[in-house]
């Protein structure tokens, strides 16, 4: 035998070793009740130590975990979307990682991180924090409740601020820490709020809107909102302040103007475009109703997506309309005469054409033409009957059909 063959044949022996060594370890957590969804699809290292996962918790296929480390509390879950490799991190009680990778991070209960998380040590999640997809931490605190949007690279440091998971602190999408220096080193830390008060779960929260940055090392003091778009290059120190454009060292801290969390600026606008917008949900509802459910039920893919796509627009319908209730009652704004006709619509089936009218008839044209495609069904409509269902619709959208 020569040496590449005994090389060749030892390396086969090794994986055929490692293998076992996962089927195993496999077989070990669903003996303790942990769901390995696909256990010929999931690799275990022969260091992962199954009397760490607890029953409950769910492995999807496609994840790796290694380390003797590496822990899961009931009802945690990775990989649901996707593959996570686990590498000596620990997942509390319902903590979850939707896809991604994560190597010595520790997600307190409750905390979650979305797709295509990347998760490097020092990273610490505490209880219900969470992270949207496509997000980096690194040496990085996320305190109870805080929650970071999507698109987001921020390592280097703490983030704390909120009361619970109605009043947290936020860091919008697309936001950038921005830790390394033209020097190339990166004592560049940055503090949102405080340990000592942010700890106790009392402080004000703070807001950095999406599309920003933070360049450390800086310090934000509880309260502060900084607008989308804007770099913060200074440390805002004050309490409860609006940093206003312009965020360049040379900006005196007095150019921030106080942020009273209790006032509603634009609140009959916002509220009248809620109001607008659940109308043209309405107005898409009852389009589905009267012209596409006809065309879609023909066939049974078709009938499957008609089910899906009505539930989406209930779905939509529902939150918009709980979302409008909670600025009203966040806000003190008294509710406008129109949410009252919203949720009696919602109630109410999807409203059709009165027979006889310009729209029924147009509605009757659609279904009669013979395109198997629906766009080109639509386009192939006359002027008129497409002029007589807009006119329709938009009475549906203004809640008056």
């Amino acid at each position: 035998m020569t040496k590449q063959t005994e090389n060749d044949c030892a390396g086969r022996g090794a994986a055929a070793g490692a293998a076992d060594s996962s089927a195993e370890i496999a077989a070990a957590l669903v003996a303790r009740g942990v769901e390995v969804v696909a256990p010929q699809m999931t690799h275990f290292s022969p260091d992962v130590d199954p009397g760490r996962f607890h029953r409950g918790a769910v492995i999807h296929p496609g994840c790796r975990v290694r380390g003797s480390a590496a822990a899961m509390g009931p009802g945690a879950e990775i990989g649901r979307e996707g593959p996570v490799t686990l590498v000596d991190s620990q997942l509390g009680a319902g903590a979850k990682i939707a896809s991604g990778f994560a190597d010595r991070c520790t997600l307190l209960d409750g905390a979650s991180a979305g797709a295509d998380f990347h998760g490097r040590p020092g990273t610490l999640m505490e209880e219900r924090s969470g992270v949207a997809h496509a997000v980096g931490l690194k040496q990085t605190v996320l305190f109870p409740f805080v929650e970071f949007g999507s698109l987001i690279n921020f390592c280097d440091a703490i983030a704390t601020g909120g009361t619970g998971p109605r009043d947290h602190t936020e860091v919008g999408s697309g936001y950038v820490h921005f830790n390394f220096t033209p020097h190339g080193d990166k004592a560049t830390a940055s503090i949102l709020g405080d340990v000592p008060r942010g700890a106790l779960l009392r402080s004000p929260r703070i807001f950095l809107g999406g599309q920003g940055g933070l360049a450390g090392p800086r310090r934000v003091a509880f309260g502060v909102v900084v607008p989308a778009g804007v770099t913060l290059r200074r440390d805002v120190e004050t309490e409860g302040v609006l940093v206003r454009g312009g965020s360049g060292p040379s900006r005196p801290a007095g150019g921030d103007v106080p942020w009273d969390t209790g006032r509603f600026s634009g609140i009959e606008r916002r509220v009248a475009n809620c109001v607008l917008y659940v109308g043209e949900v309405l107005a898409l509802r009852a389009w589905y109703a009267c012209a596409r459910a006809p065309v879609m039920s023909a066939t049974p893919w078709g009938a499957a997506c008609l089910d899906g796509a009505t539930r989406r627009i209930d779905e939509i319908l529902r939150e918009r309309i709980k979302r409008l209730e909670d600025l009203l009652a966040k806000s003190g704004a008294a509710a406008p005469p129109e949410l009252a006709l919203v949720r009696e619509r919602f109630a109410a089936p999807p409203p059709a054409p009165e027979a006889g009218s310009p729209a029924a008839a147009a509605i009757s044209a659609l279904l009669a033409l013979g395109e198997e495609d629906w766009t080109r069904r639509v386009q192939s409509l006359p002027e008129s009957g497409a002029e007589a269902l807009s006119a329709w619709l938009g009475r549906v959208r203004s809640l008056l059909d």
